[in-house]
């Protein structure tokens, strides 16, 4: 896609774009483009590390974390949408009336087209129909990027990051045949009841970020607060964590059905 120079990458909170985007963040940001990041929200209901200083709160942590995360992975600007995190789904949070779950569709989608007309946005990036997992705030992603997408004054191309269901499934099953006891099954329940991910004839893009690999392993660390999460990737045998991490998948809705291998920016 000859002359893109903005690529908006929308997120929950701040740490979900290393493990989802920040391959593609980083080969973007590489190739001449200029990489946006929006989190949609403060992710105040993070895990709360022992070691906040006097007057420091989990949102301030956080903010740092995500500004050490985008000079790994070269991001121009971060812009955030300002809600509350929402917490996983059925928690108390859920009601908060100033949580990203129970924003307005009309108000949260105006501000984030704000941000794609700011930047002159050729593509967005936001998340499948569930969020990957059902999370709430993921879920609120998805519908706010899709409307955002709408009202901005030149309609970006609009791509969705998801998990391929299928992928997961033949890792877990060579683990299994290996003699291992995987603890995740894509294929069971997550957090809306629906399985991980997408299956892959839903799929468009399977984008190879293994060259990048470093970047996200130093995006994942800035967010070192997030310990149980982050603690699980970086604990993860090089030759696994290049399995896990060295591919991403997106949907592109409206596009022919058939993933393809390839660069979605050279299409």
């Amino acid at each position: 896609m000859a002359g893109v120079t903005t690529v908006v990458f929308v997120h929950a909170h701040p740490d979900d774009e290393s493990s989802q985007t920040s391959g593609s963040m980083a080969r973007a940001s590489r190739d001449g483009h200029r990489v946006v990041v929006v989190y949609c929200t403060n992710g105040e209901h993070g895990e709360v590390p022992e070691d906040l200083a006097p007057g420091e709160s989990l949102v301030d942590r956080r903010r740092t974390e995500a500004e050490a995360s985008a000079l790994a992975t070269g991001t121009s600007r971060i812009a955030w949408l300002g809600y509350s995190d929402s917490g996983m789904n059925g928690w108390e949070q859920n009601k908060d009336p100033s949580c990203f779950h129970q924003a307005d569709l009309e108000e949260a989608a105006t501000r984030l087209a704000r941000i794609l007309d700011e930047e002159h946005a050729s593509i967005v990036t936001g998340y499948d129909w569930h969020g990957g997992y059902g999370h709430p705030d993921h879920i609120k992603v998805h519908q706010v990027v899709h409307r955002a997408a709408k009202l901005a004054a030149q309609a970006p191309r609009l791509l969705e990051s998801t998990f391929n269901r299928d992928r997961l499934r033949m890792w877990r099953d060579a683990l299994v045949a290996a003699g291992e006891t995987p603890d995740f099954d894509p294929d069971a329940p997550a957090d809306d009841g629906n399985p991980l991910g997408s299956p892959e004839a839903d799929i468009h893009w399977q984008v190879d970020v293994s060259e990048f690999l470093g970047q996200r392993r130093a995006a994942m660390q800035a967010h070192a607060s997030q310990a149980t999460d982050i603690g699980g990737f970086m604990a993860m045998p090089p030759e696994i964590f290049a399995a896990v991490f060295g591919t991403e998948f997106y949907i592109e809705p409206g596009r022919a059905p058939g993933m393809r291998e390839g660069w979605f920016l050279d299409d």
